[in-house]
């Protein structure tokens, strides 16, 4: 069952306007929200830690390059305190990579957040 993404404002966030490859891309309030991940794509499952995340989007920490371009599906668990809910909320989301580089012995992968359902509990 999709949802609606919710427009949430809290007070440490910043929004931030980038543009890719010539193309403005929305601006949106990003959380600095470090949160393990699963993240699964024709390769196979892998585990990733998010750095940040927006209602449109996702910036990942991961071990392998991912390409531009790239279906990928990822599942994290958003913790209560952000949700502002009783329990933490399992969150599976369907997105695309937009770019992916090498930071230190890590790679950091912005997906797209172009659908999401909430997980059973």
């Amino acid at each position: 069952m999709s949802t609606r993404k919710p427009q949430q404002d809290l007070p440490e966030a910043e929004a931030e306007t980038r543009k890719f490859t010539g193309q403005d891309v929305r601006c949106a309030v990003r959380f600095p929200l470090e949160i393990p991940a699963v993240l699964w794509n024709e390769a196979g499952e892998f585990p990733a830690i998010t750095r940040n995340i927006s209602a449109s989007g996702v910036l990942l920490e991961i071990g392998q390059r991912l390409e531009p371009g790239e279906r990928v599906r990822f599942s994290l668990r958003m913790p209560r305190e952000v949700m502002h809910t009783s329990k933490d909320v399992l969150v599976h989301c369907t997105g695309r990579v937009v770019r992916c580089s090498l930071s230190q012995n890590q790679y950091l992968a912005a997906a797209t957040i172009d659908d999401y359902q909430f997980g059973e509990q």
